[in-house]
C-alpha cells in the first residue's frame, strides 16, 4: 500500500496534513485528516471568574478573536440572566459585522482565490496572494488591504484594540460610539458595500464566465449532501450575531430549530483516537459513523449552510445574489462544496450592508450600553456565526461566578466529519490509477479542504489519552542520533 502525506496543509489557519493510502493498483483507499495540535481552552477557563472570559477566549487565536469575544460576552449574559439594553446590542452587531467583512476578505483573495484566478494547476509557487495580484493588478490588492485595514479601524474603534477586542462585557459595552466615531464608521461602511461589489463582479468575471471552474463546481467530487446548520432571525434571514439554530436535511426539509441554551438536545459530541477534534452530530439521528445523507447525523456549518439553512438574506443586495447563486446552480439546498466561496462573498456584501443599517440607526450613539449583573451566576449559553461555522460557548459556575465547567463547539469542529469525508471524495475523484500523481492533483485534493476555510487555532480540544511526543535529537553535523517517543 502506497502512502501520500501533504504537510502541512497549504493557505489554512493552524496547522493540519492530509494522509492518502492508495491501494495495490494505484487508486485511493482511503484518506485522513489530521491536526497535530492541541489547545485546552475548555481546561483553561476552570477556576476562571467568568467575566474573565469575553477576555480570555479572543486570545485562544488571531483569526477570529470577535467570535470568541461576541459568544464568550453572551453567554455571560445567560449566566447573569441578563437582557442587553438596544444600544448595546446594536453596537455589538456592528463591531461584529466589520469583522464578518474583514474575514471574509481574507479569506477569499488570499487563501480560496488563488485556485481561482491562477488555476489548481498553477506551479505552487504561484498559488498565493502575490500571485493572485499579479494577475488581477496591483490595484485589487490595494481594494483589498484597505479594506482589511478599515475592518481593523472599526475594532480599535469599538473593541479598544485591532486584534483581540475587549470590549464585550457581561451586561453590554464597556464603550458608547460618539459622533465622530459615527461618521468614520459609516464611511467605512460605505467603502464596504462597494468591495462588496466589487468582489461580486470579480467572483462573476474570473469564476462564473469559465467554463471549466463551474464545471469543477458542479462536479461530483466536490459534491458532498449533509445537514445544514446557520444561525436565522424571525423572519429566517441569516444573523450572524442572534437569533436561533436553525438545521435542514439534505432536501431542505427543516430538521430542527433551537434557542442557544437548548443546544444540547440537539447535538452531542463523537471522539476518535487519532484526531484532537470532536466530531459533532445531530443527536437525534446518530453518529453513524464517515457517511453523508440523510441517514447520517454528520451536519455542515459553513456561509454555503446558513444561506442553505435561511431563506433569504436580511439587505438587498446581499438578497439579488442570493437569489442568482441558487438560480445558477440549479437547487436549494445547493450541495457543491466549493460553492462555498460564492456564498462566503455573498455574506461579505451582507455584512457590509448590514454595518451601514447599523451605524445609520438613532440607537447606536445611545448612552445606555450596558447594566449591571444583580442576578446570582450559573450557567449559561452564548450562540454566534463564526465566519466558519455556528460557534458555542457554554459555562457553568458557581454562586460566585467562578467557572466549574466550559464547553466550546467552535465553526470548524462543526465541519470535522464532512472535511474528513470531502477530502476522501475529493482524493478518489482525481487520483486514478495510472495517472501521475502530479502536485496540481493534490491541490485539488486540498481544494476539498480549503473550501471550508477551516482554522485549527481554536477547533482542537479532544486529548484521547496521552498527548504523543517525539523528541529528535541531532548532532552538530545534523545527523540523527536519537528519537525518543511516546
Amino acid at each position: 500500500m502506497k502512502r501520500i502525506t501533504i504537510d502541512p496543509v497549504t493557505r489554512l489557519e493552524g496547522h493540519g496534513k492530509i494522509e492518502i493510502f492508495l491501494d495495490d493498483k494505484g487508486n485511493v483507499e482511503n484518506a485522513y485528516f489530521q491536526v497535530p495540535e492541541l489547545r485546552g481552552f475548555e481546561k483553561f477557563a476552570e477556576g476562571r471568574p467568568v467575566e474573565e472570559m469575553p477576555r480570555i477566549t479572543p486570545r485562544i487565536c488571531g483569526v477570529c478573536p470577535e467570535a470568541h469575544l461576541m459568544a464568550s460576552a453572551k453567554a455571560c449574559d445567560a449566566v447573569y440572566g441578563i437582557e442587553l439594553p438596544p444600544t448595546a446590542k446594536k453596537l455589538r452587531e456592528l463591531q461584529y459585522s466589520a469583522f464578518f467583512l474583514g474575514d471574509h476578505t481574507t479569506h477569499f483573495y488570499a487563501l480560496g482565490a488563488p485556485d481561482f484566478v491562477l488555476g489548481p494547476d498553477a506551479p505552487k509557487e504561484e498559488r498565493n496572494i502575490i500571485g493572485v495580484i499579479k494577475k488581477v493588478g496591483v490595484e485589487i490588492g490595494s481594494q483589498v488591504i484597505k479594506t482589511r485595514r478599515e475592518c481593523h479601524e472599526v475594532a480599535q474603534i469599538l473593541g479598544g484594540k485591532p486584534i483581540h477586542p475587549i470590549s464585550a462585557i457581561p451586561g453590554g459595552m464597556s464603550k458608547g460610539l460618539n459622533k465622530e466615531e459615527r461618521d468614520r464608521i459609516e464611511k467605512i461602511a460605505k467603502d464596504g458595500v462597494e468591495f462588496g461589489k466589487f468582489t461580486q463582479k470579480i467572483f462573476e468575471d474570473v469564476v462564473l464566465k469559465n467554463k471549466a471552474y463551474v464545471d469543477t463546481i458542479l462536479s461530483d467530487t466536490y459534491t458532498f449532501p449533509t445537514y445544514y446548520m446557520g444561525l436565522v432571525d424571525e423572519n429566517n434571514c441569516v444573523n450572524f450575531y442572534d437569533g436561533k439554530v436553525r438545521v435542514v436535511d439534505p432536501e431542505g426539509k427543516e430538521h430542527c430549530k433551537y434557542s442557544p441554551n437548548e443546544y444540547r438536545e440537539f447535538i452531542a459530541e463523537h471522539v476518535e483516537p487519532w484526531s484532537y477534534l470532536k466530531f459533532p452530530y445531530l443527536k437525534k439521528i446518530g453518529w453513524k459513523g464517515f457517511v453523508s445523507g440523510k441517514e447520517s447525523g454528520v451536519y455542515q456549518a459553513t456561509p454555503l449552510s446558513r444561506l442553505n439553512a435561511a431563506d433569504k438574506m436580511a439587505t438587498p443586495l446581499a438578497q439579488a445574489e442570493y437569489e442568482k447563486m441558487y438560480k445558477t446552480l440549479g437547487e436549494k439546498p445547493v450541495k457543491n462544496n466549493l460553492a462555498m466561496h460564492w456564498a462566503r462573498i455573498i455574506e461579505l456584501l451582507y455584512a457590509a450592508e448590514r454595518m451601514l443599517e447599523l451605524i445609520r440607526d438613532p440607537d447606536i450613539t445611545g448612552s445606555t450600553y450596558r447594566v449591571l449583573p444583580t442576578k446570582t451566576p450559573s450557567e449559561g449559553v452564548g450562540i454566534v456565526e463564526a465566519p466558519r461555522g455556528t460557534l458555542t460557548h457554554h459555562y457553568w459556575t458557581d454562586e460566585k461566578g467562578i467557572v466549574k465547567k466550559a464547553n466550546l463547539i467552535v465553526g470548524t469542529t462543526n465541519n470535522h466529519a464532512s472535511i474528513c469525508m470531502s477530502i476522501k471524495k475529493a482524493a478518489q475523484g482525481v487520483i486514478k490509477a495510472g495517472k501521475p500523481i502530479t502536485d496540481g492533483l493534490l491541490n485539488m485534493v486540498e481544494m476539498a479542504f480549503r473550501s471550508y476555510d477551516p482554522c485549527y487555532g481554536c477547533a482542537t480540544h479532544s486529548l484521547p489519552g496521552e498527548m504523543p511526543l517525539e523528541v529528535v535529537i541531532y548532532d552538530k553535523d545534523k545527523n540523527i542520533v536519537k528519537k525518543l517517543s511516546r
